[in-house]
């Protein structure tokens, strides 16, 4: 079991927004029907090996705009100390405070004990062992889609967006697809484990568009989900019923096919 290069040849699917015929979406399929799945507590190594029953949460995470920061703070407020290790820390002097300033004085989570501040260790509690802004969604019968910080539900999902000009037109082109670890810039590669690309993290009951629903319907809009399900669902279907499996059209995500063997 390893981690796998992500510079491999991918398979790409690009359709226009339903909701806006200026935008088109630039979809990975290859990683879309990989069979990744979180397995955070369950043989997750952690991007810091110092802290390695932390998963991902070691560094805090940076708010895209003040409409996130906004949310999570108002989640924040609902934990109460049974729920939240750092309950009295982010209360502390009567004042609320989450959040700190990171590199380029970017705001972010705050870190306590070098690590997100919504973080519980194992021996606060075990039914709320790791996010506390996740179990508040378990425990509210939402999603945490509506608790966490954008960085935190979208990965390993990663959106981005580029420029196209055809003739006299522009397009804006949405990019859905794998949060590799050079996504991360000079920082991904001082991250002592990486869950994307690596095969004991491809071992899900289902594929990622599916398993992850929700989160791709919040990156682009239920209308676009749609249209990139059934590109999906044919890509399984014909690939299950392949008789020649090494054929370059269909190209299995290699840490997908690692975690088979």
């Amino acid at each position: 079991m390893s981690e796998i290069e992500t510079t491999f040849a991918r398979e790409w699917v690009e359709f226009p927004n339903p909701d806006n015929a200026s935008e088109i979406y630039k979809c990975d399929l290859t990683w879309l029907t990989s069979y990744w799945n979180c397995i955070f507590g369950n043989g997750c190594k952690g991007i810091d090996k110092e802290f390695s029953d932390h998963g991902c949460c070691s560094d805090g995470a940076y708010y895209y705009s003040k409409v996130d920061e906004a949310r999570v703070t108002t989640a924040a407020k609902k934990l109460t100390p049974e729920m939240w290790q750092n309950h009295s820390v982010a209360h502390k002097g009567g004042k609320f405070t989450i959040t700190e300033l990171g590199l380029d004085n970017d705001r972010k989570t705050k870190k306590v004990n070098k690590t997100c501040i919504f973080f519980n260790e194992a021996d606060f509690s075990k039914e709320y062992f790791g996010c506390a802004l996740h179990h508040l969604a378990v425990k509210e019968g939402t999603h945490f889609i509506d608790t966490k910080p954008d960085i935190c539900w979208q990965l390993p999902l990663r959106r981005s967006w580029e420029k196209r000009e055809v003739g006299d037109s522009n397009y804006e082109i949405i990019v859905i697809g794998e949060y590799t670890r050079e996504a991360w810039g000079e920082g991904g590669a001082d991250l002592d484990w990486y869950c994307s690309s690596n095969t004991e993290a491809h071992n899900g009951a289902q594929p990622v568009y599916i398993s992850n629903k929700t989160e791709l319907i919040a990156m682009m809009n239920k209308n676009a989900y749609e249209v990139l399900a059934k590109f999906c669902d044919a890509r399984m279907e014909v690939m299950r019923n392949r008789k020649t499996k090494n054929l370059p059209l269909y190209v299995i995500h290699p840490a997908t096919a690692g975690a088979k063997k």
